[in-house]
Order: structure tokens, then C-alpha cells, then sequence
């Protein structure tokens, strides 16, 4: 099923007359956290880099291979109560480190790759908060909503998040998978995410273009998420400083959360301190309980 070009509009901006008061009484974007694997190993890789469809080339350009195992960043973020992360698997090889994390805190992190209609049930059970699809919605790049209905039908609609991360072309964000090198026929609109959302309780957006490269988010993709999203949705790629928190919770007027990746201490990044990450996070946590969201 394919999905209709959007016609590119120019992103909204916040008006000036709106109040630090009127902004606290809603809710507020929040930290996110990740684990992404890459042939069993904890790292931060460059997004156009990583290809998942062949075995030979040079491999993904990498940020940070980390020394520690995945149970230790999984063990940092259940001390710090932060909730609602993710595991990616990029490629194979990667099953071993996935549970290892996922059995460290178990019903508190969700995972995807290489996920489907016979293994999905196994990652909930091993103890994933969700699974997260994203290729097997895609058959040779074309979009198949029966594959997402089953699948849904088959975890439940609650324990589902859908990765619809995607690369920007001059019509618009086209979903990408394999790695974020194939193109599929979807692009990321309205009306897609409210076909997908009705399958769904999260979407999950990497801008592949600008992940791993710490130099700023694609802020008229997030916008436009705060526009069209009615699901929990996080968006990753390219927070370079702890103030990115602050912009996405703006533009998209606290209806998408982010994730730090290569600009973390934790992550052999000189942009945002963890500890100081957490901070933040917990203030904007406690303004969106204040008014139960």
C-alpha cells in the first residue's frame, strides 16, 4: 500500500504570546533512553553509514564502541527509574547482548530489530516492555497494513511500537529500512501515522540523516510530529546539547519525547552529561505528573 507524496509546507513556529504558565500545565518532553547493539556490542554508529543489506563493505562508521557490557547501561538507567528506552539490534548477532539487557530490567525496555510475527512474543516474554517493528512491514519496500494488523492482533495493540524512521527527500521523510539505506514507497505524513497509529500505543522516529552526527535535529520533522501524532512517539538523531530536550518539548509542544545518543558522556560524547541529563528529566517528569500526564 502505497502512501502519497505530502506536499512540503513550511513548519508552523510557536507563538510568541504564549506563557511559562501555560506551557507548565501541560505535559513536557522527556528523556529516552538507548541501547543500540551492532554485532553484540553496545555502540553509537552514524546513521547513513550502517547498511544491513550485505555482508562485505567497510561497515558503519562508529562513534563509540563501548567496553562495558549491555547490562550496565541497562542497570544505569533502572537506577535512574528511566522508562520507556529502547534496544536495537542492528544486524545479526545480536540476540545474546539483547536478552542480557532485556533480563537486567525486565518489562522496562522495549526491542526491536529484526523483529516479526515468530519472534515477537518470545522478546515480551524474555521481558521487553514492547517489541518494535519495523522491516517486516515492508516487503520488498512496499507497505503491508495486513502484516501490521496481524501482528498487532498478535502482541496486543499496547505492548506494539512501530519504528517508522525515515531519511528527507525533496517531497517529504520517506520511511527507511534495512539500516535506513532502502527506501520504502511510505512517506511520513498525517495520514500514514494515522494508519499506523491505529495498530500501535508508540512510534518510534530516527531522522537517518542527521543520526550520529550530533549536529542539531531535523526541527521541522519534529514540529510536524507534534502536529500529527496522538501516541506516545520519540524521536532520535542528531541532540547535540542538553538544551534539545527544551527545543523538541517546543516545537512539538511536549507530545514527542528524545533520545541522546553520540553527544552522551556515557557514550564517549562531549555534548550532554548524563547526570545532568537526568536532572532535567526528572523536573519535566514531575511538571507533566502535576497535571496527570
Amino acid at each position: 500500500m502505497a502512501i502519497a507524496t505530502p506536499a512540503m509546507a513550511t513548519t508552523s513556529t510557536s507563538s510568541s504570546a504564549s506563557t511559562s504558565a501555560s506551557t507548565s500545565k501541560r505535559r513536557h518532553s522527556q528523556f529516552k533512553p538507548c541501547i543500540d547493539l551492532h554485532q553484540g556490542v553496545v555502540k553509537q554508529i552514524v546513521g547513513g553509514t550502517l547498511d544491513l543489506t550485505t555482508s562485505g563493505g567497510e561497515g558503519p562508521k562508529e562513534n563509540f564502541v563501548a567496553t562495558h557490557p549491555p547490562s550496565y547501561f541497562a542497570e544505569l538507567y533502572r537506577s535512574n527509574n528511566l522508562t520507556g528506552g529502547h534496544i536495537i539490534k542492528l544486524g545479526p548477532k545480536n540476540d545474546e547482548a539483547a536478552t542480557e539487557a532485556v533480563e537486567t530490567w525486565k518489562g522496562a525496555m522495549q526491542v526491536g530489530g529484526g523483529i516479526n510475527e515468530d519472534n515477537a512474543q518470545q522478546w515480551l516474554d524474555k521481558g521487553a516492555s514492547k517489541v518494535i517493528v519495523t522491516s517486516y512491514l515492508f516487503p520488498d519496500g512496499k507497505f503491508d497494513e495486513g502484516r501490521l494488523s496481524r501482528l498487532s492482533e498478535q502482541v496486543g495493540k499496547d505492548r506494539l511500537v512501530v519504528d517508522i524512521s525515515c531519511r528527507k527527500r525533496e517531497n517529504g521523510w520517506v520511511v527507511a529500512m534495512n539500516g535506513w539505506k532502502t527506501l520504502t514507497d511510505m512517506y511520513v505524513t498525517q495520514e500514514s501515522i494515522e494508519l499506523i497509529e491505529k495498530y500501535c500505543s508508540e512510534l518510534l522516529i530516527h531522522a537517518a540523516d542527521v543520526e550520529g552526527l550530533c549536529q542539531g535535529i531535523d526541527e521541522e520533522l519534529v514540529a510536524r510530529l507534534g502536529e500529527w501524532v496522538s501516541v506516545e512517539t520519540t524521536y532520535a538523531g542528531g541532540a547535540k546539547d542538553i538544551s534539545d530536550l527544551a527545543l523538541v518539548d517546543r516545537l512539538s509542544n511536549g507530545k514527542v519525547d528524545l533520545t541522546f545518543g553520540s553527544s552522551l558522556d556515557i557514550f564517549g560524547g562531549k555534548g550532554v552529561v548524563f547526570e545532568e541529563l537526568v536532572a532535567v528529566d526528572k523536573e519535566a517528569k514531575r511538571l507533566s505528573a502535576e497535571i496527570g500526564a
